[in-house]
């Protein structure tokens, strides 16, 4: 199995202590997949992803969807017992597990099953309370904000007239 050396990363950031493990579980799980049952990961937006898995054959009672921090994990499961004869069997008819790591705030929406393609909705939802803002600078007591370049032009404006 290969490594990846993340410590130029390690220079430059703070709080990405679990990247080199998330990165080493992707790498040993993309190893020992099977490729059942297929699927697609498509981004739809900025803030909206749709995960698409082909389930032929699955009815939604046989299939569980549920997240655990911050793993998405799909299982459909067949019965065990069939006593159809086969003369050719091209249609996979197995239990499957399928696990997607999800990146902070992203959660899921809603889920559709259409047509034998099971499409689970994302979206990245950043919280009010991580969103960029201005930080004010106090020196000797006196508050200095920070102003957008529009203002200072419209300031020189107002003081030339």
């Amino acid at each position: 199995m290969n490594t990846i050396d993340l410590t130029p990363l390690y220079r430059s950031s703070v709080g990405f202590d679990s990247l080199a493990s998330l990165i080493d579980h992707a790498l040993a799980t993309e190893t020992n997949t099977n490729g059942y049952p297929p699927y697609n990961i498509e981004m739809l937006d900025e803030k909206r992803y749709a995960i698409t898995l082909a389930v032929a054959g699955f009815s939604q009672e046989k299939i569980d969807i549920h997240v655990d921090k911050g793993v998405l994990t799909i299982r459909g499961s067949k019965p065990e017992k069939n006593e159809t004869k086969f003369l050719h069997r091209g249609i996979a008819n197995r239990t499957f597990e399928r696990k997607f790591n999800l990146a902070d705030h992203i959660e899921v929406t809603g889920t559709d099953l259409v047509n034998g393609l099971l499409t689970i909705n994302l979206v990245k939802e950043i919280p009010e309370a991580i969103k960029p803002k201005t930080i004010a600078i106090n020196t000797n007591g006196y508050v200095l904000e920070k102003h957008k370049t529009e203002d200072k032009i419209e300031a020189k404006g107002a003081n030339a007239a």
